[in-house]
């Protein structure tokens, strides 16, 4: 092969060597690049839903709204932690004239609706100029009433569910189906009634005896706060405390509640003051995508069986 030759096919590897390199380089550009969007695009759909909602800080005189949405209960939204923060926070704030409590819960449980209501009667009373109103959407029912029943008034939509001022302990009892499959129960337990609420075993008198004393004094606490809420308002009957539901308007003809009216019929017409400002406290993103199955296992099982109901 002549020089020419050589130095020709030189010349085409180096041109491919080179061509090669600019287009790794412009690759690693590219990645480099698309990276970076990702990285910001995740940046900011964090910083959207982590910062603060800057109304809060309202300049004005105005209604402070609460939400109260869902189960009362630990680890919930409607934690008592959740809504005694946000209440606070809108009794401190000089601007706020009044606070609507807006509620939409099936109830709870009786020790996180109890915190609420105790507090909802501190502030009221540290705060004395400043009028607190429960608002209820679609329901208030059990502990989500428990709650309501400590404001200066309630307000429903005619067609509200109200009520249900009782208490409940669930469980069940496989006994007669484990023997008819061959199936024994090997549990290991220290205490004459410490598995009082074992599904596996058959029903231990005593022990249901005294969770039956426990639940109805439970629930004679929940009659005193509503009494003591609803004062001479209240046109008692055989089955107000029964656990029955009512609507709206029933529920006025009883004096469960004061008035029909939604949240901005009550900052408008009664607070007198129609801006309206949310102190409810945000769930963090990041707890919204991380999953938490095994505790939430665990406080289904505690929650659902162990754990007495106002709902």
């Amino acid at each position: 092969m002549s020089d020419q030759e050589h130095l020709w096919e030189r010349r085409v590897i180096t041109k491919l060597a080179q061509a090669s390199l600019k287009e790794q380089k412009r690759a690693r550009r590219w990645s480099i690049f698309f990276k970076f969007l990702v990285f910001a695009y995740i940046t900011f759909i964090f910083f959207m839903f982590s910062e603060p909602d800057i109304s809060t800080a309202a300049i004005t005189n105005h209604s402070a709204l609460v939400e109260l949405q869902g189960i009362i209960a630990d680890g919930e939204s409607a934690s008592a932690d959740n809504i005694v923060t946000a209440l606070r926070d809108a009794f401190e704030d000089e601007q706020t004239q009044g606070v609507i409590l807006r509620i939409n819960s099936p109830g709870g449980t009786p020790v996180q609706a109890g915190y609420i209501y105790d507090e909802i009667v501190r502030l009221r009373e540290k705060y004395p100029e400043t009028p607190l109103y429960a608002v209820v959407s679609d329901m208030a029912a059990s502990g989500g009433y428990y709650v309501a029943s400590a404001a200066d008034e309630i307000y429903v939509s005619n067609s509200s569910i109200v009520g249900s001022i009782g208490v409940r302990m669930d469980s069940f009892g496989v006994v007669d189906a484990m023997e008819k499959l061959g199936i024994e129960s090997r549990t290991i337990s220290a205490g004459e009634h410490k598995t009082l609420l074992d599904p596996f075993a058959p029903v231990d008198e005593k022990a249901k005896l005294h969770l039956q004393t426990m639940v109805d004094d439970i629930h004679q606490q929940f009659i005193d706060a509503v009494r003591k809420g609803r004062g001479e308002r209240l046109q008692e009957f055989d089955d107000l405390f029964s656990g029955l539901i009512w609507t709206g308007k029933e529920a006025l003809e009883f004096g469960l509640v004061d008035k029909i009216g939604s949240a901005s019929y009550v900052a408008r017409e009664v607070i007198g003051a129609e801006d309206i400002v949310e102190y409810s406290v945000e769930e963090d993103v990041l707890a919204k995508w991380i999953g938490r199955f095994g505790a939430s296992v665990g406080k289904t099982l505690s929650q659902e069986y162990l754990s007495p109901k106002l709902n």
